[in-house]
């Protein structure tokens, strides 16, 4: 069963997306990443690509895609915020880029 990130293991497990890009939602227990692409079929194909690995884990996130841009929410919502799922989503979609 997946866990809610604990003080102990949030340091090592998140301090790494920070560093490439990620960062805190504010108010909320989640994170998020904006990634932007030359063009509307590189988005959708990398959102496609994304997708796979999210409905492979059953861990699908909060996204949006505006012509070249996606906006990325994380969070685990059955346990009320960021897990290691989360970290391990968003490793997978910053390797797709």
């Amino acid at each position: 069963m997946t866990e809610k990130l604990s003080d102990a293991t949030r340091g090592p497990l998140l301090d790494p997306l920070f560093d490439n890009g990620w960062t805190m939602v504010e108010g909320r227990d989640a994170i998020t990443k904006t990634f932007i692409f030359d063009n509307f079929v590189e988005a959708f194909g990398w959102m496609t690509r994304a997708a796979i690995w999210a409905e492979k884990w059953n861990h699908h996130p909060e996204w949006s895609n505006v012509y070249r841009t996606v906006e990325v929410v994380l969070t685990t919502h059955d346990v009320g915020g960021v897990s290691s799922l989360d970290a391990k989503l968003a490793r997978k979609m910053d390797s797709l880029v």
